[in-house]
């Protein structure tokens, strides 16, 4: 049967509210798990600085009974320092919009500054293993704390050779290391040996952040203590994961990162790693400009490395 003639519908109609659901799923990729496992401490300058202190080798201890006692070469501190980044980011939301009724949040203002502060915690997961040095900054030049890459140079595997060469850094965070320009592909051996000098060092790591890619090659890692394939009661699931890794050398868990360079493997002892924060995340709002309102997020920290021989990195994988 045809519609009466001038019937008007929700064809016609453009004011229906959209069946949209309240509960805004946000599928969130900003989970920052080194950022997240860093201890934090109170920055009170722009330019962190902290000391390290390494312990001198064993050696024969044996004397004399009733001999002179003499005193040991004392090992001077090392006096290391970080600079300080600026994370910002802002939201301008119309007053009309606010005043709306949005489907999903009570107020868009709201959610929008939520959504930002989200964001801007990938952007430091990102900062803190990007392959850069510390920046002191300017007037003109931002500054920018170092990475991961730029105070690791003892427990590390490298290529060599390519155009350009791989190389380390200096190892005080004041610079980045060199890509080599031809990788090679992950390995367990690599990966072993690594750990084998790491435990030399006299380090304990506990984490490994990778990319999907190398968390692939790892899955491939051969042995009776590594990959699981389980079967979860009841539902039929299977579950294949790398949850734990045991080697004569330690013990670690594997952790996929998107936030880290896919050609970056990193062997990390999470307590050695400190973010000094000089402003934590923070939102405020702006002075007005019109019809609108604004908000920004600001978060300022170093990343402090406590001691880089208890961790390593394995670089220039392949990643395709």
């Amino acid at each position: 049967m045809a519609q009466p003639t001038n019937l008007f519908d929700t064809y016609d109609s453009v004011g229906i509210r959209e069946d949209l659901s309240d509960m805004i799923y946000n599928v969130d990729p900003s989970a920052t798990p080194f950022y997240s496992k860093s201890s934090k401490t109170k920055a009170r300058n722009t330019h962190v600085e902290w000391q390290t202190q390494a312990l001198r080798g064993s050696a024969v201890n044996a004397h004399i009974e009733g001999d002179a006692t003499s005193a040991d070469a004392v090992t001077p501190t090392v006096r290391l320092g970080s600079r300080t980044q600026i994370f910002k980011n802002a939201v301008v939301v119309s007053d009309t919009d606010e005043a709306v009724d949005n489907a999903g949040r009570a107020k868009e203002l709201a959610y929008q500054t939520l959504l930002i502060a989200k964001e801007q915690k990938l952007d430091i997961e990102k900062a803190l293993f990007a392959n850069q040095g510390n920046v002191t900054g300017s007037n003109v030049l931002a500054r920018k704390t170092g990475g991961v890459p730029s105070w690791l140079i003892t427990n590390v595997n490298f290529r060599t050779g390519g155009t350009p060469s791989g190389a380390n850094p200096t190892g005080d965070g004041s610079n980045s290391r060199t890509d080599d320009g031809t990788p090679t592909a992950f390995s367990q051996t690599k990966f072993d040996d690594v750990m084998q000098s790491i435990w030399e060092e006299g380090g304990k790591p506990d984490t490994v952040y990778l990319s999907a890619f190398q968390m692939n090659v790892a899955l491939g890692f051969t042995g009776n203590n590594n990959q699981r394939s389980a079967v979860q009661a009841g539902d039929e699931t299977v579950v294949k994961s790398l949850a734990v890794y045991v080697t004569p050398w330690g013990t670690v868990q594997f952790q996929p990162s998107r936030e880290n360079r896919s050609q970056d493997v990193f062997i990390l002892q999470d307590n050695m790693w400190e973010c000094a924060v000089l402003r934590g995340t923070k939102n405020v709002a702006l002075a007005k400009n019109g019809d609108n309102t604004t908000r920004q997020v600001t978060t300022e920290l170093a990343l402090c490395s406590k001691n880089e021989k208890a961790n390593g990195a394995i670089y220039d994988n392949t990643t395709s």
